[in-house]
């Protein structure tokens, strides 16, 4: 992949007190040739911001808690030829060196989301408390939507036009369900890559649920 197309890619990462974590996912994400880094901080009173600047990214400030809140700030003004939008973790728990299998895929789809269940040791990482609340979430947009998605993990690629089509409202736990959910309002084609949460690093439970059946991070 060229260098210019990588350079359509926003990062977008919303963060709570990562400093420990967040040097690492930006520098990560720069290896892979990513160069278009946000980091939104949602109110750390660590070093987040400080080590997210040093270590490349542009920081945004977002004092109003919520990750769809953080989320949502990181697509405000955003430059033209931006034509991706890249939403990860900030605690290292993706992991990212999978990242070149999303973006070879953004020739066929709109949307492209990481499957943590969909190998074994990407289940073995997820919670109980993250497995049931996926579940049940899963199944409900299936209910309504009648397409059953495995995962709804926060690592996913979207067209820009296609998340600007969706008009996401929520602020809180319910982005990443209502991201799921709307596409198909919308016609978006997708497709799910296996994906793995890195070992060395558990998720740590900073923001909201973003599943609303669970009580820790899904």
């Amino acid at each position: 992949m060229t260098l210019a197309a990588l350079n359509t890619i926003l990062v977008v990462i919303p963060a709570l007190n990562e400093a420990a974590t967040i040097g690492d996912v930006v520098r990560s994400l720069q290896t892979i040739g990513l160069s278009q880094i946000r980091v939104v901080d949602n109110g750390s009173d660590d070093r987040t911001v400080d080590i997210a600047r040093q270590a490349g990214a542009e920081v945004l400030v977002e004092p109003t808690r919520g990750y769809g809140q953080a989320c949502w700030r990181g697509l405000q003004g955003v430059d033209p030829e931006i034509e991706w939008i890249l939403f990860c973790d900030a605690d290292g728990s993706d992991d990212l060196s999978q990242l070149p299998q999303f973006l070879a895929q953004r020739d066929n789809y709109d949307f492209i989301l990481g499957n943590r269940r969909g190998t074994a040791a990407g289940r073995a990482q997820l919670t109980a408390v993250q497995n049931f609340g996926n579940g049940l979430a899963s199944a409900l947009i299936a209910w309504g939507w009648g397409y059953r998605y495995h995962d709804l993990g926060p690592l996913r690629l979207i067209r820009r036009p296609a998340l600007e089509q969706i008009q996401m409202g929520d602020r809180g736990f319910g982005w990443t369900v209502e991201m799921q959910a709307a596409r198909w309002n919308w016609g978006c084609g997708s497709v799910s890559c296996p994906s793995t949460i890195d070992p060395v690093r558990e998720a740590s439970p900073k923001f909201p649920a973003r599943s609303p059946a669970a009580s820790k991070r899904g």
